[in-house]
């Protein structure tokens, strides 16, 4: 395994370095020059978490163009399947922990088993979820606020979507693994090969091509779950064919008890964790259902938006997580910490230059995914007001997956419920109800609870409890 040296000061090697991370060269990162470290692990996460992005963008770009309603639908069924990402998520933050650590400790056969064992929980949950969600699609779609055409002409989108869930599943957690296993670069692959598919299945299935009739929406949800197998596909193939520094193979799906009930421990609490701020979210679409179709898909719109333009932030704060359970395996706790500051240094300047090109430029950027002049208008508004707080959105991101990195994923859900259900939801209702009485209350709410949350991440980071935590 390759080990990282100083920053280079020749661009010509530095361009190497980089080339080698997005090929996906091993190198250990608990040695040598931790900005580089940051980097090179960054650069791929980020592409991959921009390559997961996309499927939203995608979907919502074609299917904009069949009406307000079937976009409409796309985004409030987008806001329910969070809590499959929620639990995706989970299990991927559970395999980037305990792979991750056993990677900084070189015990890479128990890194590989853990990750196996994760990838068996995850599948047995995937089918009781896609069993709940085809049941229940009507009831789902009518509680987050659809109208009865909505429902009936559009069902079939929800239906496939939650039934075909195991590829969403599958593509978060076997992801996290490499990612654990410093192997990012095989993550953001996976993610190319799934929308390469996704954007060319997309238009054809939607709208129809020569023998091929147009299914509508239907067709969105086929492209999305297509594109995503075929990623799964791949990763598979890098798991269990083309194997790196971990080796994997059919006998670590033999039920272990004692990695099971870490998996379960560290990924039920992180599943809740990304419950708590999915349903904070689908409580604010909801709410702003209560204004009318065009607000509610404006305001869908514009998160859409704003997610992509914090996926680098995330891809950084991912590559933070990776650093932290790496160096705390090594037994390197202040290498770990220092991985974080910088990161979150690198954060804060990326999402200034974001912020400032949200609030000057919203209107176009708005204007090339969606042409309905009131979707629009408020899309823009809501973009460039929730822009105002992603520094913090940034910081805090970084702080709190550096206790996942650690294993420690309670520290995080507390104050993810904290901020956002004691604080965010409260003063949304209160301000677009009572005060403002207009979506631009919710806005703001967003804003300010993410100042509340990232003062308490930062708090709770200085601390350090996040060192001493054992996976």
């Amino acid at each position: 395994m390759t080990e990282l040296t100083k920053t280079p000061g020749k661009p010509g090697r530095f361009r190497k370095l980089v080339w080698g991370a997005l090929i996906g060269e091993e190198r250990d990162y608990t040695t040598g020059s931790i900005r580089l470290a940051v980097i090179l692990l960054a650069i791929p996460m980020i592409l991959e978490m921009c390559g997961e992005s996309v499927f939203a963008v995608v979907d919502m770009f074609f299917v904009g163009k069949l009406g307000k309603e079937a976009l409409a639908t796309v985004l409030l069924t987008e806001s329910v399947l969070s809590i499959i990402y929620s639990i995706a998520m989970g299990m991927s933050m559970a395999a980037t922990a305990l792979v991750a650590r056993r990677v900084g400790e070189k015990n890479y056969g128990e890194a590989a088993h853990a990750g196996m064992q994760v990838i068996l929980l995850a599948v047995v949950l995937s089918v009781i979820l896609a069993v709940a969600g085809v049941s229940f699609a009507e009831s789902i779609l009518r509680a987050m606020g659809a109208t009865p055409r909505m429902i009936a002409e559009n069902i079939q989108y929800t239906k496939i979507m939650y039934g075909g869930n195991i590829v969403i599943m599958l593509l978060f957690l076997v992801n996290g693994i490499f990612r654990g296993a410093g192997d990012a670069a095989i993550a953001m692959h996976s993610l190319l090969i799934s929308n390469v598919f996704n954007i060319i299945l997309c238009p054809l299935l939607i709208y129809g091509f020569g023998p091929v009739p147009g299914l509508g929406i239907k067709g969105a949800a086929i492209a999305t779950t297509i594109g995503r197998g075929i990623g799964v596909l791949y990763q598979m193939y890098r798991l269990f064919f083309r194997q790196g520094l971990l080796h994997f193979y059919a006998a670590q799906l033999n039920p272990h008890a004692e990695l099971l009930w870490q998996t379960i421990k560290v990924g039920s609490t992180g599943a809740v964790q990304f419950l708590v701020t999915s349903g904070s979210w689908m409580f604010l679409a909801k709410l702003m259902s209560g204004f009318g179709v065009a607000p509610m898909a404006g305001y869908q719109v514009a998160i859409r938006l704003l997610i992509f333009f914090l996926l680098p932030a995330w891809g950084m704060s991912n590559a933070a997580a990776t650093l932290v359970g790496q160096n705390l395996g090594a037994g390197q706790p202040e290498r770990a910490e220092k991985s974080v500051w910088i990161t979150a240094g690198y954060v804060t300047a990326f999402m200034l230059f974001v912020t400032l090109i949200c609030y000057l430029f919203g209107d176009p950027i708005v204007s090339a995914v969606n042409k309905d002049v009131q979707v629009r208008q408020y899309a823009t508004q809501t973009l460039r007001i929730v822009s105002l707080g992603y520094i913090f959105f940034g910081v805090e991101m970084v702080m709190l997956n550096a206790f996942n990195g650690a294993g420690d994923t309670r520290t995080p859900t507390a104050v993810y419920f904290v901020g956002y259900w004691i604080f965010q939801i409260p003063l949304a209702w209160w301000l677009s109800q009572h005060y403002i009485r207009e979506p631009k209350g919710v806005f703001f709410a967003i804003v300010i609870s993410q100042f509340v949350t990232t003062v308490l991440a930062y708090y709770l980071f200085k601390r350090g409890g996040w060192k001493k935590v054992k996976v």
